[in-house]
């Protein structure tokens, strides 16, 4: 589009060089996703909606009458005002780490990487044999992926409908969540991400939904209550977020120790005229990189972002919303944000870190660990419920904003655009989407009265899980169900061991050893499919290999940046249609023969 209006523009006389280059589409793009993201951040659907009396109505302190103060109805102003003094400071937090992990790491950032290929698609010289022939790889699968999902459509009329509820595994390990959804975007994520990211998803899936879950539903009635909705976290519900939690943070947590540690290792070394010799844990040597990585490298250490501006600003930031935030959420005190922000850099390391393995960004899983901690402390007489929703819009910004901001970052790596530039089209774009996302859900909040009504044409489901979260919250860790806390602290311990065994073992055996982000990611998603999507990627890629493996590192990346943005593109002409509501003319599903028979008596007694 940009293309097409520069071209306008240099007709018109008003642009004297058309020349549209890949930075200034990577610059723009930052832009756009940045103020994009703040609709997911800022919380509409779940926890800033969640503070609603609409919402309290429904959940279950619905009668309560400590309901009043732990209400706050939505308004334009104070939400613009919150999500400027939130937004800002996940930029800050890990720019300092952006070296560590795009560099060090090597992470892949799938997304980003897939963006990155699909912008150097569009600006490749027209002479080059090789990159003519990836960008035709590229926009075939593009297309194949994008029509797939088109036609997989027609047939996603109702609940559980359509290939992505097929029980290529039987109905049994359907019922169990084993099954395979035809996702075309997962694939291609699969084949980016290392095979060992993609077993441990699955060795995380079997762990979760073979072992454990089936295990705990048995001591329903015993462990928890019996007859509780599949997402009420009294349940095993409560479980599977808490396991997944303390898999998430004993991982990240170990790795943020372990770099700094390296870096006062490194300091220690640089004073004492020693070269110190770090161990990297993913990624090929040093001494056996490109060409092109080389100058990568080059580019993106080139424009330094000043490390002491980011430390500046986040200091400035905190110690604004230290003040502010209390204001505008009274039972949320000034000592709750601050301890928030002492921990934030640390929880914006994990979230960046397992989002550049998995690409899954787990904001709202962070946020979640905020209501427990916060409203716990406030107590539900004093508030604790609205501290903890408040609580968590602040952590769910920080470590939104911060993996997708190193996400963005890869994208720049790969298409050799300004660190510098891309940070301030980041903090454009968030500012941006601090105004711009709240006057959209204000349209809709003032357009549509049943806005949050179960039932209604936007229920916000989204949003009373997360007040019943908030509720379950002040009543603190020892509401879990039984047992629960013991199994978080046995998963945390696990995730320091795996750590720590891969550290210490010999390289040709470390590679082998599963990564616990991985591994959690399952304990938290709904079902395996995700995980059998990208194993599928992996196996494609692998054969691929094994046949001709100059092909598959030439076109390998094209192919899969290709299915990735075919069905993420599909995401746009869908949400049209949903809008317009059109809704898809057929529902495929799949029953049993015994079913399929009940069902067949049924409509010959109705049509009769």
């Amino acid at each position: 589009m940009v293309k097409a209006w520069t071209k306008v523009l240099e007709q018109s006389g008003m642009l004297k060089d058309d020349t549209f280059t890949r930075q200034e589409n990577t610059i723009i793009q930052t832009c756009v996703v940045a103020t994009c993201g703040i609709a997911f951040s800022g919380g509409f659907g779940s926890y800033l909606f969640g503070m609603s009396d609409t919402v309290a109505a429904q959940s279950s302190d619905a009668n309560s009458r400590q309901r009043d103060m732990n209400v706050k109805n939505p308004g334009l102003g104070w939400m613009i005002c919150f999500l400027l003094i939130v937004s800002f400071i996940g930029l800050c937090s890990v720019v300092p780490l952006r070296k560590i992990m795009i560099i060090d790491f090597k992470l892949i950032y799938p997304s980003g990487t897939a963006t990155a290929h699909l912008i150097n698609s569009f600006h490749t010289p027209q002479g080059a044999k090789l990159a003519k022939q990836q960008v035709r790889e590229l926009g075939r699968f593009f297309s194949i992926s994008f029509l797939w999902s088109f036609f997989q459509w027609f047939f996603t009329s109702g609940d559980h409908c359509g290939f992505q509820s097929f029980p290529v595994f039987g109905l049994k390990a359907y019922d169990n969540m084993f099954f395979f959804d035809f996702s075309t975007m997962y694939i291609g994520v699969g084949m980016i991400c290392p095979y060992l990211i993609n077993i441990s998803l699955l060795l995380g899936t079997f762990l979760s939904w073979g072992i454990l879950w089936p295990i705990i539903e048995t001591k329903e009635g015993d462990w928890y209550e019996s007859g509780l909705e599949p997402g009420n976290f009294h349940g095993i519900q409560g479980y599977r977020v808490f396991t997944a939690i303390a898999l998430i943070l004993g991982d990240g947590l170990y790795n943020f120790l372990k770099v700094l540690g390296n870096t006062f290792h490194k300091l220690y070394n640089q004073i004492q005229n020693k070269k110190s010799c770090a161990v990297l844990p993913m990624g090929p040597d040093d001494k056996e990189i490109s060409y092109d990585d080389q100058r990568r490298k080059e580019v993106f250490m080139k424009d330094q972002i000043p490390t002491w501006l980011a430390v500046v600003g986040y200091l400035g930031i905190a110690a604004i919303a230290t003040v502010t935030l209390p204001r505008i959420f009274k039972p949320l005190k000034w000592y709750h944000v601050l301890l928030i922000y002492a921990f934030a850099p640390a929880l914006a390391f994990c979230n960046a870190y397992g989002c550049g393995l998995t690409d899954w960004s787990l904001a709202s899983t962070y946020g979640k660990l905020a209501i427990f901690v916060i409203g716990e402390w406030a107590g539900k007489m004093q508030g604790g419920v609205l501290a903890g929703l408040a609580a968590c819009g602040v952590m769910l910004n920080i470590v939104s904003t911060a993996s997708d901001l190193i996400q963005d970052f890869k994208t720049g790596y790969m298409t050799l655009a300004s660190p510098r530039s891309m940070f301030v089209s980041q903090v454009i774009g968030t500012a941006m989407g601090c105004v711009i996302a709240p006057c959209v859900f204000w349209i809709y909040y003032q357009a549509f009265p049943d806005l949050g009504v179960a039932g209604s044409e936007y229920p916000a489901p989204t949003a009373t899980v997360f007040r019943n979260l908030a509720i379950l919250g002040v009543e603190g860790f020892g509401s879990l169900p039984k047992h629960c806390l013991s199994l978080c602290c046995g998963f945390f311990s696990v995730a320091i061991l795996i750590n720590v065994a891969r550290d210490i073992a010999p390289k040709k055996w470390a590679r082998f050893i599963p990564v616990p982000m991985a591994i959690a990611i399952p304990f938290y998603m709904t079902g395996s499919s995700v995980a059998i999507d990208m194993c599928l990627g992996s196996l494609i890629l692998f054969i691929w290999e094994t046949k001709n493996k100059a092909d598959s590192e030439a076109f390998g990346p094209a192919v899969a940046s290709g299915l990735i943005c075919g069905e993420g593109l599909w995401s746009v002409p869908k949400s049209i249609l949903a809008l317009a509501k059109v809704s898809p003319p057929i529902c495929m599903k799949f029953l049993s023969k015994d079913m399929n028979d009940n069902v067949d008596l049924f409509i010959e007694t109705i049509t009769r």
